[in-house]
């Protein structure tokens, strides 16, 4: 046995192991034979740590793209399309035509992808200051984007006929970023119960919608040798009225999966972990995909650690996360947070994640210039860092694989900044307070994923974000004072948290120019440059001493 293999034998021999000190932030070097062995259970998941290339990382950027994007019409086309009297039904008649001729299968028909370039978008985005990358691998649409033996309704075979993952791992490991993938395809069951359904007035009212075609139905059609029903996973009972949101708990009202589509769905995702390794797997599920109703969740979240462990030599580099978790479930994953932001510095590494527009690509967004703005994206990005989290931003892509020319100025824009400032966000930790200024006290309270972004009072001058590394303190002002001068109150003399007297001040991408500033009693009061720095956006001081 050489070396290689008696390290995975170790590996997957190795006991159920916990390691308190972990949780105190006690360091412990992990070998093939001391890493932990996790098992499909909440109580073994609870061993995992945060691999400090997350931590460490902050900042992420996201390809949310799929065969939605094609119509350029918004998230939950492939839904949408089939509600009638929605605007992506109306819109759907006027391009495409009716449901009941022209599905969803056939939008995918459409999609050619034919402008993608992985290695230009990518390179793009680590210039922009992205250490990860992720790429979505399937949404509840049920189409996967990689080369799937599981899936035949998967783009080598169908739309663009190109391993779309595959090349967007190729081009993160070309550009030295950490690769994610987004799994969302545990919701089909009952998301897409939409296209089983029928107009309920007009000319064809009644007919039903392609979402109930069955294999038999496909001779002579383009789809021949396909069955519509590994793409749409109708062939069950419905779920009740207005129950699409329990699907996420699978409460009351939602139709269960059966133990067929679970099995189904470990296999695609245990292969999408095979081929492309992964270092993050983002899970759109309330906790784990299919859970409570089935332990899928919890079995890939062991092999995925496990399997971690033995290609990294013992060290678990493994990022999983999930949403809506209870306090032990956090200790098993990675908190994400959808379109919001906690209020509070957390105890353990989350995620929020938004987008610049809507999640699939939307012309509406681009036509009334509706994106966020570059600030937006940079104050969001210091205040979720203060608290101990990463941004994972989306930037929509066209169904041709671009994206448009004001969303590349915005990222460009993100970028500039990051080049300035990005020494008081990579590699931080969070202070002993996250922060100080008026947007906390009207701060708006989590909803469900998340969904608070936006909703409280503007960020301003006043509100100050902090971070540390070493010995180094920095603070972020989320916009520029205009009396010239810049007051912390955390740093009064005497303060419990940094008691030692500030010896030095400085405003990054101002070339290490010291500022004059005074300590009293009431706080730190630093005397600002008569132009703000280039970058603008937010101003990040390092204070030292």
């Amino acid at each position: 046995m050489n070396r290689r293999e008696l390290l995975k034998s170790l590996a997957l021999a190795a006991p159920a192991a916990y390691f308190p000190g972990a949780l105190l932030g006690q360091s412990r070097p992990a070998t093939a034979a001391t890493a932990p062995r996790f098992e499909p259970t909440w109580e073994s998941l609870a061993q995992y740590q945060v691999p400090d290339w997350f931590r460490d990382a902050k900042f992420g950027l996201w390809a949310h793209w799929g065969p939605q994007c094609q119509p350029e019409s918004g998230d939950w086309y492939a839904r949408g399309m089939y509600e009638q009297g929605g605007w992506q039904y109306k819109s759907h008649l006027e391009h495409y035509g009716h449901p009941s001729k022209v599905g969803f299968k056939d939008i995918i028909r459409e999609w050619k992808a034919e402008s993608w370039n992985p290695e230009e978008l990518v390179g793009f985005y680590r210039q922009a200051g992205a250490q990860y990358f992720v790429a979505l691998a399937n949404h509840h649409d049920n189409f996967d984007l990689y080369d799937s033996r599981h899936q035949p309704w998967n783009s080598t075979r169908l739309g663009p006929k190109k391993d779309l993952v595959g090349g967007w791992a190729k081009a993160a490991k070309k550009h030295g970023l950490r690769f994610g993938v987004s799994v969302h395809a545990a919701h089909a069951w009952n998301w897409y119960d939409t296209a089983r359904q029928a107009d309920k007035t007009g000319p064809l009212a009644g007919v039903p919608y392609d979402g109930h075609l069955t294999a038999a139905e496909g001779k002579g059609q383009w789809w021949e040798g396909l069955d519509p029903q590994a793409l749409y996973a109708q062939n069950h009972a419905p779920s009740g009225p207005g129950s699409i949101h329990q699907q996420w708990d699978w409460g009351d009202g939602a139709s269960k999966p059966d133990a067929a589509y679970c099995e189904k769905f470990y296999r695609r995702t245990a292969e999408l972990l095979d081929k492309y390794e992964p270092d993050l797997v983002y899970y759109d599920d309330t906790a784990l995909p299919l859970w409570p109703v089935s332990d899928v969740g919890l079995r890939l979240a062991a092999y995925q650690y496990n399997t971690s462990i033995r290609r990294h030599r013992g060290r678990n580099e493994a990022v999983i996360t999930g949403k809506i978790l209870t306090e032990a479930q956090r200790r098993c994953l990675v908190w994400d947070i959808e379109r919001g932001q906690s209020q509070q510095t957390e105890p353990l590494p989350w995620q929020t994640c938004t987008c610049l527009g809507e999640w699939h690509y939307n012309r509406g967004v681009y036509d009334r210039h509706g994106y966020k703005s570059a600030q937006t994206v940079v104050q969001t990005l210091v205040d979720v860092v203060s608290k101990n989290g990463n941004l994972l931003l989306s930037v929509p892509v066209r169904g041709n694989g671009t994206i448009d020319e004001q969303e590349r100025a915005i990222v460009a824009e993100i970028g500039r900044w990051m080049q300035a400032n990005g020494e008081s966000i990579y590699g931080t930790r969070p202070w002993g307070v996250f922060g100080e200024g008026p947007a906390q006290a009207q701060a708006v309270a989590l909803s469900a994923q998340g969904f608070n972004e936006g909703k409280g009072k503007a960020f301003g001058a006043q509100d100050i974000r902090f971070a540390t590394k070493g010995d180094v303190l920095y603070a972020t002002a989320l916009g520029w004072p205009t009396d010239g001068q810049l007051f912390i109150t955390s740093l009064a003399t005497g303060n419990s948290l940094r008691p030692q007297p500030v010896r030095r001040v400085e405003l990054l991408g101002e070339a290490g120019q010291p500022l004059s500033f005074e300590q009293t009693a009431q706080g730190l009061r630093v005397q600002l440059p008569a132009q703000a720095p280039a970058a603008g956006l937010a101003y990040a001081f390092k204070i030292t001493g």
